[in-house]
């Protein structure tokens, strides 16, 4: 007999490509949630740090322009 989660997924393929994005996006959201709650602090931490570079010229910004342009060539 197939586990649970199985039985459950089978079910979901089933279902119009609609309804499995919305039950997908649930799923993800629901995972979001149980996120390591270290993770928000770190993140707070990096950005003050690659703040605190910039201001004190320790960094150069880049613009979202360029950033764009250069991936865009890369790709090439």
């Amino acid at each position: 007999m197939a586990d649970p989660a199985s039985k459950l997924e089978a079910k979901a393929l089933k279902l119009p490509a609609e309804e499995r994005a919305r039950l997908a996006e649930r799923l993800i959201s629901s995972l979001d949630q149980q996120a390591d709650a270290d993770s928000e602090e770190f993140w707070l931490r990096e950005a003050e740090r690659r703040l605190a570079e910039l201001e004190s010229g320790a960094v150069a910004a880049i613009s979202a322009e360029r950033v764009i342009e250069k991936a865009r060539s890369s790709l090439r």
